[in-house]
């Protein structure tokens, strides 16, 4: 890493970001010291650890989170913004494990994800811009058939937002861009600040009692029927612990870190465009992603930036500079931005398992330790759901939870050096096979 680079990973700062720019309250929680008690020790300040804690406070039980560096330092507050319905990819391939109704769970599942996050706004009365309006982008046409067959399966799951196609002689109407071959729009799905999000999340947990500390990373677990939770400074007591570290998870619980790759996402934003200039570039504001297996995704910001990202890299490697890395790539989307300044660029990992669908279970060999990670870039609504099932886990029953924890999930071969270079050549593979079709 560069210098860009190094700054994307300062402990004690968020990354340097549009998001941080224009962060709209200033949160500190001081690290943990001694030891404390409580019902349940949540380990990660990012959404799924922030929801977590919330849904368990409603329900009345004693949280304390730990957050390594700051609320929403990693991809909770790095990410694109797009609230994007659904979980998993091709949730189809578990029916063997599931059956019929398993399946059919699993996608009204990605449905409520989002009404949980619109829920969590709207109750808590949290600023973070929220828009409503999506689309998929067709670069192929067998991208067309396939957005005409998932039009026709919303329809008949009952999405209850109105959904459509638009063909190429009217793709002017949803993106200034003559790359696409035509879009399928969802009025159900939209855009956000995210870290306006976690900073509002992190104020509400704090009003229903939540302790958070942040800078206070976890150097030991012992288990038992009451696990103790190690910092530098101060230790957890607890019947109950949830680890939500996702791509961040390292060393700390190797069975599931060797279930989860991080990978590298990159994000440009523009110096604020004309309005006129903004609204050629993505008519009625809606959050845009194209369908390539290294996916571009984009949006305008609430004070009128092109926020251009993607890039996924499995290397283990961050460009030297995320700009001149990403710039062309939005010029070929929008040429017409030749001569607009890149005023931020910044990066950060997410966490991506081998068959697509978000981790959320509990450990065989210690029942009384939970997990959620690898939202395989779609986690601001998957990471919401998985709060609410394992809050309803720990609480009492979860046919939801008990779902995802029925699905096995592989560990990455390689180990931690070899892992992400074997990656890395496989979805070059997959990158050149999808150029030919």
């Amino acid at each position: 890493m560069d210098s860009t680079s190094n700054s994307l990973t300062e402990p004690h700062k968020h990354a340097p970001s549009y998001y941080a720019a224009t962060a709209n309250q200033t949160l500190e929680f001081a690290p943990l010291t001694g030891e404390i008690r409580a019902d349940v020790c949540v380990v990660g300040g990012g959404f799924s650890g922030l929801n977590t804690a919330i849904e368990l406070a409603e329900r009345g039980y004693s949280v304390v989170l730990l957050e390594a560096h700051r609320i929403g330092w990693g991809a909770s507050g790095r990410n694109g913004g797009q609230l994007i319905r659904g979980v998993g990819h091709d949730v189809e391939q578990f029916r063997p494990l599931v059956g019929d109704e398993g399946v059919r769970a699993f996608k009204q599942m990605g449905f409520e994800a989002v009404d949980l996050v619109r829920q969590r706004i709207e109750r808590y009365g949290i600023a973070c811009d929220l828009t409503w309006g999506y689309c998929d982008l067709a670069l192929k046409p067998r991208h067309m058939e396939h957005f005409q067959a998932e039009l026709e399966e919303l329809h008949s799951l009952g999405y209850p937002h109105a959904a459509q196609l638009v063909s190429h002689d009217r793709i002017h109407t949803v993106v200034g861009s003559e790359r696409y071959l035509g879009a399928l729009l969802d009025s159900g799905s939209g855009h956000l600040h995210p870290l306006n999000l976690a900073l509002g999340e992190a104020a509400a947990a704090q009003s229903l009692g939540v302790r958070l500390h942040e800078q206070s990373a976890v150097t030991q677990i012992d288990y038992g029927p009451e696990v103790r939770v190690h910092t530098a400074q101060g230790a957890v007591r607890a019947e109950t612990l949830v680890l939500c570290c996702n791509a961040y998870l390292k060393g700390l619980e190797p069975t599931l870190s060797g279930q989860v790759l991080p990978a590298g996402s990159y994000i440009i934003a523009t110096e604020p465009l004309p309005e006129a200039l903004a609204e050629e570039l993505l008519p009625n504001n809606r959050a845009a992603c194209d369908q390539q297996i290294t996916v571009d995704y984009f949006r305008l910001s609430h004070d009128r930036r092109l926020l251009f990202g993607g890039a996924c890299h499995y290397s283990g490697r961050d460009p030297k500079d995320i700009a001149g890395y990403m710039r062309p790539k939005m010029l070929k989307v929008f040429p017409q931005l030749d001569r607009v300044a890149i005023e931020f660029e910044w990066g950060g990992m997410i966490g991506i398992g081998a068959n697509r669908l978000p981790q959320i279970g509990r450990l065989k060999d210690r029942p009384n330790v939970f997990y959620a990670q690898a939202y395989a870039g779609h986690g601001l609504n998957a990471t919401h759901l998985a709060g609410h099932l394992l809050a309803e886990a720990i609480a009492a029953q979860s046919s939801g939870f008990d779902l995802f924890n029925k699905v096995p999930h592989a560990t990455f071969p390689g180990g931690q050096r070899l892992r992400s270079p074997l990656l890395a050549l496989g979805m070059l593979w997959y990158r050149l096979k999808d150029a030919f079709q």
